[in-house]
């Protein structure tokens, strides 16, 4: 495209209360004036964490891939997803926004490859959720390393290399600690009233990718 790109702007630099503009694809008809309402953690069902994402409301309806624009024009995020919270009794929609600031480290990287160029994260190919305190298997991926382990929808992740967890980030993050993809992952699991040990083998979930056919 024959345009200048956005700057890049500070995420870190970013505060509750924000004025921002969320913009889609179609310019200033297509972008939605917002605010800044929240920056905390987020954990994703697919085994996916940010440590401070923004939020904000009110929310673009197409909100994938828009640009998170502070009040000098700078992009500070990327538009991610649309989750709903309760204010006043009602329930209401926000943007979840990736920090721009994840981007710069890595931005190289993508030029050259498509993609970090360094170890991936073990991965194990399940979705989960978080049911008083339990980190709980709602999905497996087909032919994924927790398929291929026989680990199944409603089980109950206790701990993982012998330490309790009881959330997804702590789960997350012990997994993550392990070492690169590849690493065995040794976890507790409970499922219908039995307790038992089973060693998951991690994998780059890009190998499961099915890569674009290039004419």
């Amino acid at each position: 495209l024959d345009v200048e790109p956005l700057p890049l702007g500070s995420s870190a630099a970013t505060r509750i209360g924000d004025r921002v503009v969320v913009g889609g694809a179609g310019g200033r008809t297509r972008s939605v004036a917002s605010q800044i309402v929240a920056k905390q953690e987020f954990a994703g069902y697919w085994e996916y964490l940010l440590d401070e994402a923004i939020f904000t409301y009110p929310a673009h309806p197409n909100w994938g891939g828009t640009a998170l624009l502070n009040d000098r024009g700078e992009l500070i995020g990327i538009g991610s997803l649309q989750l709903e919270r309760e204010r006043d009794g009602k329930a209401e929609h926000v943007n979840m926004v990736v920090p721009i600031d994840l981007l710069k480290p890595i931005l190289e990287d993508l030029r050259k490859f498509g993609r970090v160029n360094k170890p991936a994260r073990p991965w194990l190919g399940l979705l989960s959720t978080e049911v008083d305190n339990r980190v709980v298997v709602i999905g497996i991926s087909t032919n994924g390393p927790a398929a291929r382990a026989e680990l199944k929808t409603d089980d109950i992740i206790l701990a993982v290399d012998g330490d309790k967890v009881t959330s997804q980030t702590a789960f997350y993050r012990k997994m993550w600690s392990l070492g690169a993809a590849g690493v065995d992952v040794p976890l507790t699991v409970h499922h219908q009233g039995v307790t038992f040990d089973v060693t998951v083998t991690s994998t780059d979930r890009f190998k499961l990718l099915k890569a674009p056919k290039l004419h």
